[in-house]
């Protein structure tokens, strides 16, 4: 089915759909990292890109004490997901409170977004971490949920508890854990 311009229903349909603005965005605010951050980010996630980035004029530089001419704002995806940083000052500090999933299906997939996002920052328990800017997340391999849910509680708490025990989460011993009798 053509259209009267030329193009393909199913062509415009896909041009449309390009333009769907994503609902919900996290917007996280750094002292005065944004753009170092969300370079960051993209260089450890494929599918990942820098956006848009706005600067601090002369008002704003009145309103906020960052530097006229200095980064307001980044624009950022991972994956696909929209993200915006802030540079906002020093007012607010990220807490464990929110935190990012990272689903994982291969140890080496954890291997490596464990590596690259604990460098610099701190490794916490239960696959969590926080980066080099304070940011939670969690490396989290997509057989977990699995592995603890189903009817055999047993199999859950032996999962459960072997997980407690990891820094890094490990799929071998948390399969293993889940074997046991």
């Amino acid at each position: 089915m053509e259209s009267p311009n030329g193009r393909s229903a199913i062509e415009q349909m896909k041009k449309s759909v390009n333009k769907i603005v994503q609902k919900i965005t996290p917007f996280l605010w750094f002292d005065n990292q944004a753009e170092e951050a969300a370079k960051f980010y993209t260089s450890i996630f494929k599918n990942s890109k820098i956006g848009k980035v706005a600067r601090y004029g002369k008002e704003g530089e009145k309103a906020s004490g960052q530097r006229s001419g200095s980064v307001m704002t980044v624009e950022f995806q991972i994956e696909g997901q929209d993200f915006v940083a802030l540079n906002g000052g020093p007012h607010f500090k990220f807490t464990e409170a929110i935190s990012f999933v990272v689903n994982c299906s291969t140890q080496a997939e954890v291997d490596r977004f464990w590596k690259r996002l604990s460098a610099g920052g701190k490794k916490v328990q239960c696959g969590w971490l926080k980066d080099k800017y304070g940011v939670s997340w969690q490396i989290v391999p997509t057989v977990l949920a699995e592995l603890l849910s189903g009817k055999d509680a047993a199999k859950s708490q032996r999962v459960m508890q072997a997980m407690l025990k990891m820094v890094k989460l490990d799929i071998r011993k948390l399969k293993q854990a889940a074997k046991a009798t």
